[in-house]
This record gives C-alpha cells, sequence and structure tokens, in this order.
C-alpha cells in the first residue's frame, strides 16, 4: 500500500540531519535503481516564446521583455534532425516543449506526425504543450507519446505567487487527463522561486500524494533570466538543493528524478552529490528549450569521474560502449570504453 504522506512526515525528513538523509536517501534509490546508471534525455523546443501565460521565471513569456526571439513551429525535418542527434549522443527520450497555454486543435495532426516519426527511431518520446483536453490526450497516445510533462512548480499556497493565468487545479487536472489517456506522467517543481521550505515540503507531498506517483519527476532550479520578475531571485543553497533531491529519492522512491534546469549553474561536486541521494536522469545538450545547458563534454567528463554509464535499457542500442557517433562525435567512445 502506498504511504499518504503527511506534512509531519515530510517535514521530519527535511529535518533530518543531513548525513543521516543521505544515507536514507542512498538505501531507498539502491533499492529499485542501479546507482551507477542514468537515464539521458534530450529537450528541444518545437515552438519558441509568445506565450500567453505569466510564469514569473519564464522568458518565454510575451508578457516579460527578455530579448528572446520568437519563433514558430519547426518543420519535420528540423524536429527529426535534432532526434537523431540526440540518439547519437545517448539519449533514449526526446522532449518537445511548445511554448502554448494549450495547443490548437489544428496542431494536433502534426503533433500526431512528429510523435510518430521520433517513435521509429526507438526512442521515448514526452511533450510539454500546456493544458489538454480529454481527447487531444487520447490522440497524442495513440500517437504513440510515452510521457506528458506538465510541472506543478511549487506548492498550492505560494502558486499565486509565480502564476495566475492558469490554476493550480487546472495543473492537477491536466495530469489526470494524462493518466487516464495511458501516458506516464512527468511532473516537479522549481526550487528558487522565493517559496519557503514549507512550500517545497507540500510541493513534494502533492506530487508523491497522487493516486499514481509520476514516473519522472523534474527538479529545477531556477535560472534567473533578466527581464523576468524573478531576474533578482536570491540563489538557492546548494546543500538546501541537495536536500531537496533527498527528500525527493525518498518519498517517490520508484520515480526517475531529473536534474533539470540550473545545472549550468552547478559544480561538479554539486552535481555528484544530487545523484548520490537518488538523482538518476539529466537533459543532455548545450540548450533547455531557451536556457543555456551544460556542454556535452562537461557532461561526459564528470560521467567518466563518477562512473556513470547511460541507461539503455529503454534504447534499441544493442551495447552501453557502442553509439551510432557521427565522424565529429567519434572522440567521445574514448569514456565509454574507459569508463568500462
Amino acid at each position: 500500500m502506498k504511504q499518504k504522506w503527511t506534512l509531519k512526515d515530510t517535514k521530519l525528513l527535511f529535518e533530518k540531519p543531513f548525513f543521516d538523509l543521505v544515507f536514507e536517501a542512498q538505501k531507498k534509490h539502491r533499492e529499485h535503481f542501479n546507482p551507477n546508471k542514468i537515464q539521458i534525455s534530450t529537450l528541444l523546443s518545437i515552438k519558441t516564446g509568445a506565450c500567453p501565460e505569466d510564469c514569473k521565471y519564464c522568458p518565454q513569456s510575451a508578457r516579460y521583455k527578455t530579448g528572446l526571439k520568437k519563433e514558430p513551429l519547426l518543420e519535420l525535418k528540423q524536429i527529426l534532425k535534432s532526434a537523431e542527434h540526440a540518439k547519437a549522443s545517448g539519449s533514449t527520450r526526446f522532449c518537445m516543449g511548445a511554448a502554448w497555454k494549450n495547443p490548437n486543435e489544428k496542431d494536433i495532426p502534426y503533433l500526431e506526425k512528429i510523435i510518430k516519426e521520433v517513435k521509429k527511431m526507438g526512442m521515448e518520446t514526452c511533450m510539454t504543450l500546456g493544458t489538454i483536453n480529454n481527447i487531444q490526450a487520447k490522440k497524442l497516445s495513440n500517437a504513440g507519446l510515452d510521457f506528458y510533462n506538465h510541472n506543478l512548480d511549487t506548492s498550492r499556497k505560494f502558486y499565486k505567487n509565480i502564476i495566475t493565468t492558469r490554476t493550480y487545479e487546472e495543473r492537477l487536472k491536466t495530469l489526470k487527463i494524462v493518466r487516464d489517456a495511458g501516458m506516464k506522467v512527468c511532473s516537479g517543481g522549481i526550487i528558487g522561486l522565493g517559496e519557503k521550505k514549507q512550500d517545497r515540503m507540500e510541493l513534494l507531498m502533492e506530487l508523491s500524494n497522487l493516486p499514481i506517483q509520476p514516473e519522472s519527476v523534474p527538479i529545477n532550479m531556477l535560472v534567473k533570466i533578466p527581464g523576468t520578475p524573478m531576474e533578482k531571485n536570491i540563489d538557492v543553497e546548494p546543500f538546501d538543493f541537495i536536500r531537496v533531491i533527498a527528500v525527493t529519492r525518498i518519498m517517490l522512491p520508484k520515480s526517475y528524478i531529473r536534474l533539470s534546469a540550473g545545472r549550468n549553474e552547478m559544480n561538479d561536486q554539486t552535481q555528484a552529490m544530487c545523484f548520490m541521494v537518488g538523482a538518476n536522469s539529466i537533459f543532455y545538450g548545450c540548450k533547455l528549450l531557451t536556457s543555456k545547458n551544460p556542454k556535452e563534454e562537461s557532461d561526459l567528463k564528470l560521467f567518466k569521474k563518477l562512473n556513470l554509464l547511460p541507461d539503455y535499457k529503454k534504447n534499441n542500442v544493442k551495447k552501453e560502449n557502442e553509439f551510432n557517433f557521427s565522424s565529429s562525435q567519434l572522440t567521445k567512445t574514448k569514456y565509454y570504453n574507459a569508463a568500462l
């Protein structure tokens, strides 16, 4: 029977001595995952900017002047080229985001085609398109979409300080629609929005107490974008962030926990601690939608230091040390051969 997390239980985790928490999170992680494997995803913005929503952290909102260049829906060949590169670089999941409040009906057939073509490559697929209705969700699911991302971002109480163009209940309803359509749920939050410790607790309670816990949980550290209302927010203390990752692992023991936005501002030691306490997924590649991400070469060097190997169980790759590299990427095989 799934544990129902209360505020009291969650608070006890957050208040544990740091090394006790690390130890418990490590044990929980090893119960369900190989601690030396990491799932790799790539995220592509397939429609950029001019979003009608007012998320105070997001440079894609039409309400803020961030200098972001607007782009319409990408052509299929551009998307597939990015997917091919992602797979060649070791990604097992290709995630696509569109800056919409919700997709128009006229866009659904094109999205279905994208999903089918990416699936032919043998990759998992994920999309984040805003709110979707039951019919749209079923169409995307039938096309082969594996995951749908829709983050809760923060606690119910603090949410109104971040977004006013969509309610918290609407977000939860979208997650239910996704689940009912047969897709897996990807949902997490952002640390550094100005929330208090209890908001972090309540966010993790919302996620862990869903009828079925999300299969994928991205935990983001706020990227402070000039021009957004949160450009001058206080930096998140690294050990506070590591603590959130550890508690997430304990409360959502079977979920893939993705170290997402903000990695570009983390040093190797912070990332290593996050992996140690239960993070076992990353976004790979130099860009996350519109934000900077560590270069592939930097991630490969970190993986080598930590003896981490990509988790291929969902990909059409025969051996863990064999990649379909282009000639410009061949030097990267040195890491994988050395790490085995």
